[in-house]
């Protein structure tokens, strides 16, 4: 049985959505969870804008929506500790990783085709 995979997830959930403007990043982050309670191990994909939503301090949006802050406090309490950063989108954003609240890997293009070739379930937001 071949099963070494880098990643030590089975499920990567990818998330293309800015804080605001919908609620596909708040749904994405709770399938996340709801998956990370059954058992699963999660790997989090922040691609594009979906980045933005580990910018510290984010401002309610124009829908009254929270920030993300509190879903992504409750990551660690699930175990989903497994944070993966589109470079590009770093970049679109002029941002580096240190900028984010979270510990993140941030993936070349190389990086990030390995990633997901490493996991048999995906799940886009």
């Amino acid at each position: 049985m071949q099963d070494h995979h880098h990643y030590d997830s089975d499920l990567l959930v990818i998330l293309r959505h800015g804080p605001h403007g919908s609620s596909w990043l708040k749904e994405g982050l709770d399938a996340a969870l709801v998956a990370a309670a059954f058992g699963r191990r999660v790997s989090l994909l922040f691609m594009g804008e979906g980045v933005a939503a580990l910018m510290p301090c984010q401002k309610k949006g124009p829908l009254g929506q929270k920030g993300t802050a509190e879903t992504l406090e409750m990551l660690e309490m699930y175990d989903i500790d497994s944070l993966l950063v589109e470079e590009q989108g770093l970049s679109c954003l002029g941002l580096s990783s240190d900028d984010l609240m979270l510990e993140v890997t941030s993936l070349s293009p190389p990086a990030l085709a390995r990633v997901f070739a490493e996991h048999r379930l995906v799940l886009t937001f």
